[in-house]
């Protein structure tokens, strides 16, 4: 296989296997983009600075604002997070919120952002720890609209408090669906649209996308995703995401060799793109969520090997022809892509980071239509891989390694490689910084391995 591919060159075969096999969004408030991610933090039910895992927007940009570019130890504040958690924590106010699991519980933490003292701790269910030594029962981030925050655990455990930490309601999706079957620690992080809050389940067994109502917790719609995928490979670890296609807002949800797009509304199944796994490798869990940039959502796959770009209208409006569903697939790359990492993306413009034994930290830049690369750049290598996902500020980009030292990029909206102003490194080194760089005011907030730290301008 070539290592750059359009729809034009791809082989028959290649083809054929790549068709169809059949953030928190309010949409009152949806983009004039109809394919752009919208988000919460627009609906104007509280000053929501950071709404979920990768922004209100889910595409890892911060908003407008006079951030930091360079710190160390010395001149940040930091405390150290009680239990063990991997969550990417959401801001509202002066207020962060993360998970953890902290003697043998499931705990929200309010944490108050100016001293950093914890203002509730708030238990939720029996934490079952973790199996892989990234993990924990903890790792998927919360969500809020600006008057709920809604935390998800290992164990199954799905609660909304308001921001007090006072529990609003709680279920268990295990206990109602079936079992956690994954043969690793639950990764997926729930998404708030509108006045539901969706969770993508993908393992061996039974697969759904669930939604329930935030206020109630009522069920509203279940999409049972039975599809074909051999082994781990049926095993997805990635976040479901907000879109709108002609008007119709959408969940996008990647894992289990397949692209589904669901009508958010009424939980139909729109469209199904398979494919992604035509040699049906057994071991092909997928980690790393899709990211949408106009109409086009760009799909990591293969342990890392693959990059896709997908267009969401002509998928959904291929229904189950499979061979109008071809036309969806606008590219894809075999030399490029990220097992971990989720990419970043504005304007068209999608910000991968590698981490893969071939070109691990390598930063690229690639044209979401057409696949190309506007440029690529390759940080120190060091013994530290990456699991944070990228944060676009302004004209910078910010990438957290493993060891907790964050890279500051500057010039990366141009054709050229950019430029690298700092690495800031941290006393906390101890693997494994899983959580990403969140922004707030004129600050940004780091969850390392065992602490929170603030750095500011």
């Amino acid at each position: 296989m070539s290592q750059f591919l359009s729809p034009a060159s791809l082989s028959l075969t290649r083809l054929t296997a790549l068709a169809v096999c059949f953030g928190a969004v309010s949409w009152s408030s949806l983009s004039m983009d109809a394919a752009e991610p919208v988000s919460a933090d627009s609906k104007g039910t509280g000053n929501v600075v950071w709404s979920q895992w990768r922004g209100g927007s889910q595409q890892g940009i911060a908003p407008e604002g006079d951030y930091p570019i360079q710190w160390s130890e010395s001149d940040s504040i930091h405390r150290k997070v009680p239990g063990s958690g991997a969550s990417t924590p959401v801001v509202v106010g002066d207020r962060a919120f993360l998970t953890s699991g902290i003697d043998g519980k499931n705990h929200l933490l309010g944490i108050d952002i100016d001293s950093l003292d914890i203002a509730f701790q708030t238990p939720l269910g029996e934490d079952r720890g973790n199996k892989h030594r990234k993990g924990s029962g903890s790792n998927p981030s919360p969500v809020t609209d600006g008057k709920h925050v809604v935390a998800y655990f290992r164990s199954g455990d799905l609660a909304c408090c308001d921001l007090d930490g006072k529990s609003i309601w709680h279920i268990n999706v295990q206990e109602r669906f079936g079992e956690d079957t994954l043969w690793w620690d639950l990764g997926s992080s729930p998404m708030i649209i509108d006045n539901l809050v969706v969770v993508a389940v993908m393992q061996t067994g039974p697969s759904y996308i669930v939604a329930f109502d935030i206020e109630s917790g009522e069920m509203v719609w279940k999409d049972d995703r039975m599809v074909p995928a051999p082994e781990e490979a049926a095993q997805s670890y990635s976040t479901p995401l907000a879109t709108e296609v002609n008007g119709k807002p959408v969940v996008a949800v990647l894992g289990a060799d397949h692209l589904t797009l669901t009508d958010a509304k009424t939980g139909k199944r729109l469209g199904t793109l398979g494919g992604f796994n035509p040699d049906q490798e057994k071991y092909f869990r997928s980690i790393a969520s899709p990211v949408i940039t106009g109409n086009v959502i760009v799909c990591p796959y293969s342990r890392g090997a693959t990059l896709t770009g997908v267009d969401m209208e002509k998928l959904i409006a291929a229904g189950e022809d499979a061979n109008a569903a071809k036309d969806a697939i606008l590219w894809m790359r075999d030399d490029v892509g990220s097992d971990v990492p989720t990419p970043a993306a504005r304007d068209g413009v999608v910000y991968v980071m590698s981490d893969g034994k071939r070109d691990r930290g390598t930063l690229y830049a690639l044209s979401a239509e057409t696949g190309e690369t506007l440029w690529e750049t390759s940080l120190a290598r060091t013994r530290a891989s990456y699991s944070s996902s990228p944060l676009i500020v302004g004209d910078r980009l910010y990438i957290t390694d493993e060891a907790g030292a964050t890279s500051v990029l500057e010039h990366i909206g141009g054709d050229s490689e950019p430029t690298l102003l700092h690495t800031n490194e941290v006393d906390d080194d101890e693997q494994f910084t899983v959580a990403s760089p969140v922004p707030f005011g004129h600050g940004l907030l780091l969850r390392t391995k065992s602490h929170l730290y603030k750095v500011m301008r």
